[in-house]
């Protein structure tokens, strides 16, 4: 089974928060509490998105974080490598030399090909694609997510 870390599904759906009110400025507190996360994760977690330029922290009184204004339209793919790092399905398919099978395996180029579809399928889902529901009736359309009131 290939899953994501918690720390990466919880920086998933911090994000997309933060997308789903892009002029505000939230508290990783108030953060915390709209997504059902401890406080102390939700401060890891936005700490480490803004190291990784996802998110600018604003300070003092009234601070906050909000999304970085180089990234605006953030993708899933952008956020597990903010995360985890390269999206790859082995260690080979990231880096060379960590493999001792490396200069024998006939597979690595392969990997290489299923990593770089499944980096560019989630690059392709911008995070404000996940503020819609799928249709309960089967069909292609979607209803808007309610937004949250504000705290």
């Amino acid at each position: 089974m290939i899953k994501l870390n918690k720390l990466t599904d919880y920086a998933i759906v911090l994000m997309a928060e933060l997308v789903r009110y892009p002029d505000q400025l939230l508290a990783s507190q108030q953060l915390a509490i709209r997504c059902h996360l401890e406080p102390p994760t939700s401060a890891k977690v936005m700490k480490q998105l803004t190291i990784a330029g996802l998110v600018e922290s604003v300070r003092g009184a009234g601070g906050g974080y909000r999304l970085s204004s180089t990234c605006r339209s953030p993708s899933i793919a952008d956020v597990i490598q903010a995360m985890d790092g390269p999206i790859a399905l082995t260690e080979c398919s990231s880096h060379s030399g960590l493999c001792s099978h490396e200069s024998v395996c006939g597979l690595r180029h392969h990997w290489h090909t299923i990593s770089r579809v499944i980096a560019d399928a989630l690059d392709g889902i911008a995070l404000a694609d996940l503020m819609t529901l799928p249709a309960t009736d089967g069909s292609a359309d979607a209803a808007p997510i309610p937004r949250q009131t504000r705290s």
